[in-house]
């Protein structure tokens, strides 16, 4: 995600809705862990930016615009 408000690129709240299947590993101490997951699906219901707390200025960036690198 990218605020074309404040320009953040890093910090945001997503709220968003999924629909997952889990492999969750139990301890016989009553601790769990998820060692598998699968999202099955997933909406985003709002993204909100947290340096202005705007969420009309989002905008969605694809991973693969994105470099891996960004430091020259």
């Amino acid at each position: 995600y990218r605020c074309d408000a404040c320009g953040n690129k890093t910090r945001f709240d997503v709220f968003e809705t999924k629909r997952v299947r889990a492999f969750q590993h139990f301890t016989l101490a009553g601790g769990m862990s998820v060692e598998e997951e699968e999202i099955l699906s997933r909406t985003v219901e709002r993204v909100v930016c947290r340096w202005c707390g705007g969420s009309d200025a989002i905008i969605e960036v694809e991973a693969s615009t994105v470099p891996d690198n960004p430091r020259p």
